[in-house]
């Protein structure tokens, strides 16, 4: 499986991106799909996740109402819809997937089998 994120960019707090994870070989219809962030000096953080059978989705607290985890199943791509940036979200993104659909490991970076190489996101104060 390879996972490619791309759509990282300098942005000014208040603005928008969109990220997009686009994944080839053997795809997981089944498994799981998240996005992480890392910022310099700081541990992997979850920031979104989604069942794709069913289509459940999870959020970090800090990213709630901001973000958006959605599919597009022609495209075996899934975005990262994100408005209201803040400094803070300043990281590299990285979207990974698993083909184990379990819930309860959506949030955490273990949960997962493959990592993309990141796009990074800088939000301007």
């Amino acid at each position: 499986v390879q996972l490619q994120a791309s759509g990282g960019g300098l942005v000014q707090a208040g603005g928008s991106l969109r990220l997009a994870c686009a994944a080839s070989g053997r795809t997981f219809s089944g498994g799981n799909m998240g996005w992480f962030r890392q910022s310099p000096g700081k541990e992997r953080e979850f920031v979104a996740g989604m069942r794709l059978s069913g289509g459940h989705t999870v959020y970090a607290n800090s990213v709630k109402d901001r973000f958006t985890i959605s599919r597009d199943y022609a495209k075996t791509t899934v975005y990262l819809q994100m408005i209201s940036l803040k400094p803070e979200d300043t990281a590299v993104y990285y979207c990974a997937t698993s083909p184990r659909g379990i819930y309860s490991s959506l949030g955490v970076p273990s949960g997962y089998d493959y990592w993309g190489q990141g796009t990074l996101v800088t939000v301007s104060s």
